[in-house]
């Protein structure tokens, strides 16, 4: 059995384990959160090298990609190093292409079941530096953008509407940004299970479709969400119930739903690198894309209301 660890800084209330089959394969998928105590997180990774085929590294990124560049987090590279022998994936290799085949999925249900498209919806991206691969397959499926990158980690009331200028606040501000405390840029621990308090209401009620990180798009969300789509990776059955309670109409999550729980993109790319015989630097997107469409790895699209 390949055994697949996710490691979290986040909330140890989103803890999950679950056995499942992989092309004849019998996979252990766990996720243990940390609390936001990053130190305990670089320990456990530590004590945990070797005895797992494959980690994922869950709640940080080893590095952001914006348009072809990257920008490294020096407070994550902390991970890399106490990881000698098992394989580990942040969910960089996998996150692009999962998220485009969530994008087609949902027009191709819209088509079919709702005699509607993506094109000219308007849409909300809480930010676009996490998930550039996700404002690409946006753009691509026709949607009328709002990113909303200065908003959701900055605090600054400004929308932005081109991943052009992503590319260039990221250039400007990564570099600083990326050497700071990685707390600083995304919440962690309890701040995860905080209520969502409004706010960006405006930017919620015109979009349609919300698009982005679970955790930003629920720490602002309104009571209301009727009528919308959300697009997304990793949700618990509780942030099910909390979605339907608020009259979301549909929720696509970029991974399967397993038990109740869809994992995020860290620990699918964890699993498709257990399952090869390449290490993580030798494996390429066409390796990652023969696994995800052998198996299948679909999204998963849920009617809620």
């Amino acid at each position: 059995m390949k055994k697949i660890l996710s490691i979290s800084v986040g909330s140890s209330s989103r803890d999950h384990t679950t056995r499942y089959n992989f092309l004849g394969q019998e996979c252990e998928l766990s996720r243990q959160g940390t609390d936001g105590d990053f130190d305990k997180a670089v320990q456990r990774y530590a004590d945990m090298d070797g005895k797992v085929d494959a980690f994922g590294v869950g709640g940080v990124e080893f590095f952001l990609r914006v348009g072809k560049r990257r920008y490294y987090f020096r407070d994550v590279s902390r991970i890399r190093r106490a990881v000698k022998i098992s394989k580990i994936g942040d969910g960089n290799g996998v996150k692009g292409l999962l998220e485009r085949r969530a994008f087609q999925a949902l027009e191709k249900h819209l088509n079919e079941k709702e005699n509607k498209t993506l094109k000219g919806m308007p849409a909300l991206l809480t930010t676009a530096v996490d998930r550039y691969g996700m404002g690409e397959a946006m753009y691509d499926a026709g949607l009328d953008l709002t990113i909303g990158d200065l908003m959701f980690t900055l605090g600054i009331p400004i929308a932005v509407k081109k991943l052009s200028t992503v590319r260039v606040l990221a250039a400007a501000l990564l570099p600083a940004i990326t050497n700071m405390p990685f707390s600083w840029f995304y919440a962690l621990g309890a701040e995860q299970d905080k209520p969502p308090q409004s706010k960006w209401d405006k930017y919620y009620k015109q979009a349609a479709v919300l698009g982005g990180d679970f955790i930003q798009i629920r720490q602002y969300m309104p009571d209301d969400l009727t009528g919308k789509i959300i697009v997304t990776n990793t949700t618990t059955s509780k942030n099910v119930e909390e979605l339907r309670k608020r009259n979301l109409h549909i929720l696509v999550t970029v991974t399967p739903r397993l038990e109740g729980r869809s994992f995020g993109t860290n620990v699918m790319e964890a699993t498709l690198l257990a399952l090869m015989d390449k290490s993580e630097a030798n494996a390429t997107d066409a390796d990652f894309l023969d696994l995800i469409e052998r198996i299948p790895l679909e999204p998963n699209i849920e009617v809620l209301n």
